[in-house]
This record gives structure tokens, sequence and C-alpha cells, in this order.
């Protein structure tokens, strides 16, 4: 027999399991700096350890905080990579020495940082993905101003360009999330009591990004964020489990719209409820294909582009469908993206019309489920 394909023992066959399996991700996220990341990491490593995991310090920052190095405990440290960089000695983490260790799991403290030029990797997140690729387990922590899809956003909140960012994937990949909150107030006194930050800094970081606007907005942002990603793995789940009712964990809101001058109103209404719930809202136009539904003219195209602006002005994902059944095509789509509620106008139809084409609106009375319908008259 042919040594490349003997016979593996079960020991082997499992070693080499072992090997292959990937490391699992958990990000501590935050909204700003000094909510508590680094501590609560610590203060899991630690459960972990008394569990009798291998945990091990690949890099932490603790900035001179006494109540997180004293987190530190009993956590076996991993010796930083010395690098020299324009005569100047820099430390780093010592990638190949986390590895070579192959703990169970290693802390890799800010996910965001970039490393220092002719160290292995630019970024800390790349070292991270070999740690992981290795099948070692990382804890690490995030803000979510770092995140590349929302620096724009960041900018304009706090009128700071933030230069270290990473993919939006590394957080959408990640096997756990924790969200690591205090109230605004709560740190605003932490740095005022100078745990977070020195002295000398106190009164510019309050007067700047740690203002209580900016905190609001930021720490917003940290729950929207992880809301969307909990949407995604619950529509994930029910794909899988062959789930098609609509369970109403968050909810959204659908405006359907025609040609009618006054659908204008329904988009309006669509936002003050979608205000009301602090949630997504769409409006969704059919492009109706059935030989019975009218040609539109250049004046309902003219109609409908207003109405697609001002949906697009007021925030509103706006979505054109197209389909022979109205009420088929805005089912399906409900039922796609888990719509809670549905805005409609009353129909104009005439009753000749309605026998050959249907009822849009009574046809979704009768075939939506768990979805509210709310009708709004054309006054």
């Amino acid at each position: 027999m042919n040594d490349n394909f003997k016979r593996l023992t079960p020991e082997e066959a499992l070693k080499i399991a072992n090997e292959k399996k990937r490391g699992r991700l958990k990000i501590f996220l935050g909204y700003a700096p000094g909510v508590g990341k680094t501590y609560s990491m610590l203060d899991e490593a630690n459960r972990r350890l008394k569990r009798g995991q291998d945990v091990v310090i690949g890099y932490l920052e603790t900035h001179g905080r006494k109540g997180t190095e004293e987190k530190i405990g009993n956590i076996e440290v991993i010796p930083r990579k010395k690098i020299e960089y324009k005569g100047i000695m820099m430390e780093e983490m010592d990638l190949d020495a986390v590895i070579k260790r192959h703990p169970e799991v290693a802390i890799v403290d800010e996910l965001a940082h970039t490393n220092v030029p002719g160290s292995k990797n630019k970024k800390r997140y790349e070292d991270v993905q070999e740690i992981l690729d290795a099948g070692i387990d990382v804890l690490t922590t995030l803000n979510i101003q770092h995140l590349e899809s929302l620096n724009d956003t960041i900018k304009q909140i706090t009128g700071i360009t933030v230069r270290e960012t990473i993919p939006d994937s590394i957080v959408a990949n990640a096997d756990e999330i924790e969200i690591i909150d205090v109230p605004p107030e709560a740190l605003q006194n932490r740095i005022k009591r100078g745990d977070v930050y020195a002295a000398e800094k106190i009164d510019q970081c309050l007067k700047n990004f740690f203002r209580k606007g900016n905190l609001n907005a930021l720490r917003e942002l940290v729950l929207r964020q992880t809301a969307d990603e909990v949407d995604e793995d619950l529509e994930e789940y029910m794909k899988e489990q062959g789930i098609n009712d609509n369970w109403q964990t968050n909810e959204r809101i659908m405006v359907c719209i025609s040609q009618n001058p006054l659908a204008k109103k329904l988009i309006r209404r669509g936002l003050r409820r979608a205000r009301s719930f602090k949630c997504d809202w769409i409006v969704v136009y059919v492009e109706c294909t059935n030989i019975f539904a009218p040609k539109l003219t250049k004046k309902d195209r003219e109609i409908l582009e207003g109405h697609f602006k001002l949906a697009k002005e007021l925030g509103a994902e706006v979505v054109t469908l197209k389909g022979k059944s109205a009420s088929e095509e805005l089912l399906r789509y409900a039922n796609e993206r888990h719509v809670t509620q549905i805005i409609m106008g009353h129909s104009n139809r005439s009753k000749l019309q309605t026998f050959f084409r249907g009822s849009t609106l009574l046809n979704l009375i009768s075939k939506a489920k768990n979805i509210e319908i709310h009708v709004i008259p054309y006054i």
C-alpha cells in the first residue's frame, strides 16, 4: 500500500482534526474608550482559567489603569516582540510565540491597532486571523468608531477622522459579540475621576470626543450595529430551519405606494411610525406586468420619481418589484424582509377593475400572517 494513503490511528486523526479546526473569535465591543471592554475581557478570561482552560495574554494594553492591571491575576503573559523603528525600540505582540505556545484561548487587545513597520502583518486583526487559523480561540476588544463602513458617520458625529479601521467582515464573521455598555454620564464621571485618562487630558477630552451628544450618538451606533447582526443571525436560522412565519422580534415597516399623487401621505405616515418604533422602513412600488394593468404614462412616472425622491430624503429604503400580481409580490417581499407592519392607501379601482385584477388590499389581508396592515384614506 502507498504510504501516502496508509490508515491513520484514531490519535493521528484527532490531531489532524484539531489542527484544522479554526478558533472562535469573541469581540468585546464598546462605543468609546473607558467603557470597560478590556476589564470585561479579563474578567471572562479569569473565569475560563478557573474552569481549567489554557489562557494566555498575547497582547494587553492597560493604559496604566490600576484596576485593569490587577485583573490580569494568574493569566500567563507571552513576552512582547521588540522591533526597532527609526531608532526607537517598540513592542508588538509576538505572533509566532503565541502560535507556538498554542493555548486554548489567547487575549489580543485592541483589534484595530496598526502594527509597527517591520512586523509580520500590517494590522493586528491580520495577526488575529492567523491565530484563529491555528485553531486558537481569541478574545479581543474593539470600539465602534473603528468599523470601516462607519468612517464617514463617525467624522460627521465627532469631527474626527479615524485612521485605524478594520473591515466590517471581521465583526460580521465573529462567533460572538458582547456589548460593553455604560450610560454616557457614567463614562464622563469615570473620566472626571481620572480613571480613563491622565489629569491633564480630562478637560480636553470632555470638551471634544467625550461630549454627551457624541457619546449618545456613538452608543446608538453600537446598539444598532448589534441589532443588525442579530437580525442576520435570526434570518439565517429561520432559513436553515425552514421557518416561514414572521417572528416579530423587531419592527420593520413597509409602505406600499402607487403613482397616485396622494401616496406621499403614506410615505410621511411611514416615517412617523418608523420614528415611533425606532425601526427600519421600506417604501415599495410594484410594476405590474398583468395584461389588465394600465400602462404608466409619462406623468405617472414623473409622479413616481417624486415619491421615490421624497422617500429617500426621509431615510427610507426604496424598492421596485415586478410581477403579474401586486399582492403576491408584496407578500413575498414582506415575508422575505420580515416586515411586521404594512401601510397602504385605499384602492381607487372600479368594481370592474377589481373583478378582473382583484384587490391588492383584500388579498394581503387574507394571506398575510403576523403582519399588521394599516389602511390610510387618500383624503
